[in-house]
């Protein structure tokens, strides 16, 4: 009988192993929230643009960011990021994008991986056209329409499976035809003509003074 049992430091293990793993994933859970929670404070910083789209474009950094992520990747055993990404893979959506967008605010252009990489959904674009035009800014809405419209083209060069990538494009898809609407009302009243240029705003690489 004895030769038979069952040897329970086994459970003992396993158990101490499982509370190891519940503790591991709490510390990572507060860092992740300060991590949202300093992408919501760049967030309501960088929205100000819808504000005043004609005006400059708001100043944030990503110092701050950066110090998140490398806290997180502290957290992290090795070969286990797959393990544990769903955690943060939220928030980190929201860094990108928020790297994104104020790249394009900046440049009007798609920002390349390795600036993201250096600092570190579209939908805030249809956004910003519909304010643009309450503000008299009458360009800026077929510039984005343009933009979204190469961007939207370049998606359908790829063999999207029904996933979270899918969704995006599924997103643009609603952008470029938002701007339309802004555009073609633009164009049904006559307004691109009426354009002040003295309200585009410089873009980061201008020359101007």
């Amino acid at each position: 009988m004895t030769s038979n049992s069952i040897d329970l430091h086994f459970f003992s293990d396993i158990q101490q192993s499982l509370e190891n793993e519940s503790d591991r994933k709490e510390e990572i859970r507060v860092k992740v929230r300060e991590f949202e929670r300093t992408c919501r404070k760049l967030s309501a910083i960088l929205n100000m643009i819808h504000a005043d789209p004609t005006g400059p474009v708001p100043a944030i950094e990503f110092n701050e960011v950066r110090e998140r992520v490398q806290q997180l990747a502290s957290l992290i055993p090795e070969n286990q990021f797959y393990k544990y990404c769903d955690l943060w893979s939220r928030s980190m959506q929201q860094a990108v994008f928020l790297v994104v967008f104020k790249h394009f605010l900046e440049t009007e252009q798609l920002v390349q991986i390795p600036v993201i990489e250096e600092a570190i959904g579209v939908n805030e674009l249809s956004r910003l056209a519909v304010n643009a035009v309450t503000v008299g800014d009458y360009t800026r809405p077929i510039r984005l329409s343009k933009f979204v419209k190469d961007l939207s083209s370049g998606f359908q060069l790829l063999n999207l499976k029904n996933d979270m990538l899918r969704k995006r494009f599924d997103g643009i898809k609603y952008d470029v035809k938002k701007i339309e609407e802004v555009v073609y009302d633009i164009s049904l009243r006559g307004l691109q003509d009426d354009a002040n240029p003295a309200k585009r705003p410089k873009l980061a690489h201008s020359d101007e003074a």
